[in-house]
């Protein structure tokens, strides 16, 4: 299919592969089918030729143009990239050319002298020739041997990353200038002949399949089409443009570059206008402006409009969430989430929009108060840039906060900003949820040979083989099967492993449930047939190209063809089952509550919790948790039936109120439908599935569904919030009441109506009690409850002991003014205080500076109040510095 099409395993720029920040590129979608890893039930699989637009933002990691945009002509942040697809070989080097030249110069009628192309030249170093192959085509397809040129592998080796499928490219370049004086190359349509995959250790090997890869970005298409020299002259960018200019009231956008474009008026313009159509699709898509990963870019992209459209367009406060509409009425039409979306799209850029002026004002304020404090030639603290910067409490730009402070003269200490990033990546890494260790992996290789071996897809149908027994619990089912090869931890295939070994099994089909879908793998142990008194331990299992490689631990030796008989961890199976059917209700109580349009945005099971997160315009009130646990309680009491049916994936097309998630589905696809059987929930004329949970999904379930209370929800980024909830004995364990006993003994304790004497030992009590409600596992509604007396307990005994401290400080004062009648009184505290009638020169900041200045510190303050830091390991000496420094001023 042709136009702008997009296929489920991506949403549109949204992160969708696990190592990408943002899809940046259009072969992201269809990593699987290089890589072998595709499910062969998938539509997919079936793909050999595909044409498509995709979305795409280059704003971080190895691919990102963020900062080049706004300085040249044609640089993006967010494109979309035309490609033409052919896997598995369907047609190779001399199609996909022959197809682009005709497209470009018959079908588009550029002319063909303004066209130049490039080929992969070789690398002598990585054993690469040239690829005159290419060249060849391109001289019979007609172009000018002067025209025909070789680069090295930094211009025509096309590689997505530092691993994974890769091969030369060959490139069709336009000349700007158009036959008047030197040529102006700029790239158009990339050729790229996927061959090579790059190996961890650097190595390049064949890939047992070739395919190719082409992308084109629309942008630099309607420029040639148009006939204009800059992307930002098309129909594209014009209404954008000009709404900036009617919005801000700057000078008429010209175009200028570099020293030309005088006080970089028009490279704001293009900034902003490229950065407002990134955050709109982004937003649109779910990435929300946030503190990590794709939305700390995303806030990036934000805060740097902000400054080119407030410092140099003068633009007025709310103007960038003004321009969303001029996006929508753009790219609406094609991307409907853009339409869908675009109140809030507005409202989430207006309000960061807001919150980052400011604190740029704020930021300015400190900054200068800082800089008074500052000798003539000291750096500008990294603790104070740290708390300014975006890993910090206002969210500045690091460059921007660098221009100011280039602008007043001053450097930023960079090595000590550097240790303090260094420290807060630690700490994040150690707070971050555990990485689970990686598995035996199929490589592509693997995947290759089994596929040209013949071998057919493990039959995991098994998985599904338990039922109910009438005495409520459940029965699963042992399954018996061969061995078809055994690899080692390194992926190589052998025939047999021996004891003690680690090793991947791959069997011609299986019981256990390989981790997909948010669910946990499976457990257990598999036998020998015959010598079932031998355990193989079986970790996990994986699924790649629809091969499930389970990974075990060998106590006697194994070979293939041996049979073998699988038994699933029956409680570990229980609970991951419990957790998956109470993910279905979760996500039906939300649609309940919140309206039906709320999206899910993942979700993680295994039997110590489930973890569910969902797009939200603001964090869930305890009111609306309640609401949402109360919907799941009422479907648990009603004891419903959880029917599960295989259907074809067409059927499930146009059901109203039927859940899918934005992944590729097996056909025929399973559908789980709780208390309407599966024939009638998929009849358009029930409108079952708009009452009821119905959606596709692979995953194991119970039959009657489970309890399952809210334990915790945050807020993740903007427009995303986490819900983490429980079951079985954990959930009776949360309905227990004694968090309602400890609720009373807060109040008694902190009401002013109890006996216990206001002391500072007794002060950190509320926070106890509140550190003790954080952690403990109870419905979240009755955390936020229980959470909010405790805040206002906090307050009022705060409030208390500000009264008890200032009358204990009155008293000491008294106390040393009736012992220090005559003279001057010195008294050891955390700070240096001055009265304002003490000497000229005698200063509460030069006192801690003379002070600090020996410890190799640093002090600031004012006449009457300082604080320093510095390192000692004698502090009798520092304190007699001070006592003797204030006796001499005196």
């Amino acid at each position: 299919g042709g136009g702008r099409s997009r296929f489920p395993t991506e949403q549109g720029a949204l992160h969708g592969t696990r190592c990408l920040l943002f899809v940046n590129a259009g072969m992201n979608q269809f990593k699987p089918i290089f890589l072998g890893t595709v499910n062969p039930r998938s539509e997919m699989a079936a793909f050999r030729r595909v044409a498509n637009s995709q979305k795409c933002v280059r704003a971080g990691g190895r691919h990102s143009d963020l900062e080049d945009v706004g300085r040249d002509l044609s640089h993006h942040t967010f494109f979309e990239m035309l490609g033409n697809w052919a896997f598995g070989g369907e047609y190779f080097k001399e199609e996909a050319c022959s197809m682009a030249w005709e497209l470009l110069t018959q079908v588009y009628g550029i002319p063909e002298d303004r066209l130049w192309v490039s080929y992969f030249g070789g690398d002598p170093k990585a054993g690469l020739d040239p690829d005159l192959e290419s060249r060849d085509i391109w001289l019979n397809l007609g172009v000018r041997d002067s025209h025909v040129l070789s680069f090295g592998p930094e211009e025509n080796f096309w590689e997505m990353g530092d691993t994974g499928p890769c091969g030369p490219c060959t490139e069709i370049h336009y000349d700007l200038a158009g036959r008047v004086g030197a040529p102006q190359l700029v790239e158009l349509w990339n050729l790229v002949f996927i061959q090579h995959n790059r190996e961890a250790d650097g190595s390049l090997q064949p890939l047992p399949q070739r395919h190719v890869d082409t992308g084109m970005g629309l942008e630099r298409l309607v420029a040639v089409l148009q006939g204009t020299r800059s992307t930002y002259d098309t129909d594209l960018f014009s209404p954008l443009l000009k709404a900036i200019h009617q919005g801000c009231g700057a000078p008429p956008y010209l175009g200028r570059v570099g020293a030309a474009d005088e006080g970089r008026t028009d490279m704001a313009y293009r900034v902003v206008a490229d950065h407002i159509r990134t955050l709109s699709v982004c937003i649109a898509d779910g990435v929300y402006p946030g503190m990590s990963g794709a939305p700390l870019v995303l806030r990036r992209i934000l805060r740097r409009a902000v400054r080119f459209s407030t410092e140099v367009l003068r633009a007025p406060p709310g103007f960038l969430g003004s321009l969303v509409p001029v996006v929508v009425e753009t790219l609406g039409d094609v991307y409907p989430e853009l339409q869908k979306n675009s109140a809030q799209i507005a409202h989430l850029v207006s309000e960061d929009e807001a919150a980052f002026l400011a604190s740029l004002q704020r930021g300015r304020r400190i900054i200068d108060r800082t800089l008074r404090r500052l000798g003539p030639s000291e750096l500008f603290p990294a603790e104070v840039a740290w708390s300014l910067s975006l890993a910090g409490n206002l969210g500045l730009p690091l460059d921007l906060l660098e221009l100011m402070l280039e602008e007043k003269g001053v450097q930023l200490d960079s090595a000590g900003l550097a240790r303090l990033a260094q420290e807060e990546a630690q700490h994040r890494s150690q707070q971050s949820e555990p990485v689970q260790k990686q598995g035996l992996q199929l490589n592509v290789h693997a995947l290759g040979e089994l596929q040209r071996q013949g071998v057919p897809p493990t039959d995991d149908s098994p998985k599904y083989n338990y039922s109910l027994r009438p005495s409520g619990s459940y029965e699963f089912s042992a399954c018996e099967a061969q061995v078809l090869q055994l690899y080692t931890e390194d992926g190589t295939a052998v025939a047999s492993v021996g004891k003690g070994q680690r090793c991947g099994l791959l069997l011609d089909k299986t019981n256990f449930y390989a981790e997909q879908g948010g669910q946990a793998s499976d457990r257990g142990y598999l036998v020998r047939v015959g010598q079932e008194d031998v355990l193989f331990p079986v970790a996990q299992a994986q699924v790649c190209g629809g091969f499930i490689l389970h990974e075990a631990v060998a106590p006697e030796g194994l070979k293939v063809g041996d049979q073998v008989q699988l038994h699933v961890d029956e409680a570990w199976r229980l609970g991951c089952m419990e957790k998956h059917t109470a993910t279905h209700l979760l996500s039906w109580a939300l649609r309940q509550t919140l309206g039906p349009h709320t999206e899910q945005r993942g979700s993680h099971l295994s039997p110590e919790r489930l973890r569910f997160d969902v797009a939200t315009q603001a964090p869930l009130t305890p009111e609306q948790l309640r609401e949402v646990e109360g919907t799941v309680q009422d479907a648990v009491g009603q004891d419903e039936p959880v029917y599960m049916e295989d259907v074809a994936l067409a059927r499930t097309a146009h059901v109203p109120g039927l859940r899918s998630l934005d992944e590729v589905y097996p056909d025929p696809v399973r559908v789980v439908s709780v208390g309407v059987p599966v024939a009638r929930a998929l009849d358009p004329a029930s409108q079952a599935a708009l009452r009821t949970s119905v959606e596709l999904c692979c995953g194991t379930l119970l039959f009657p569904v489970p309890p399952s209370p809210l334990t915790s929800s945050r807020q993740l980024t903007k427009g995303t919030t986490r819900l983490l909830a429980v079951t079985g004995e954990q959930a009776q364990q949360v309905g227990m009441p004694a968090g309602s006993g400890r609720l009373l003994d807060v109040e008694r304790g902190w009401g002013g109506r109890g006996h216990t004497p206001l002391t500072r030992s007794a002060w950190g009590m509320p926070g106890s009690r509140t550190s003790a409600v954080d952690t403990a596992v109870m419905p979240q509604w009755q955390r936020r409850e229980l959470q909010a007396t405790l805040k206002a307990l906090q307050r009022r005994a705060n409030t208390a002991i500000r009264k008890l401290e200032l009358g204990q400080a009155a008293q000491k004062t008294q106390e040393l003014l009736q012992r220090h009648s005559q003279g001057a009184a010195l008294h050891h505290c955390p700070f240096c205080f001055c009265p304002q009638s003490a000497t000229p020169a005698f200063t509460a900041e030069a006192w801690a500076l003379a002070v600090c200045s020996p410890m190799g510190g640093k002090a600031w303050g004012s006449r009457v109040v300082a604080q320093g830091t510095g390192t000692t390991a004698d502090l009798g000496a520092a304190l007699s510095i001070a006592r003797a420094y204030a006796l001499d001023q005196l």
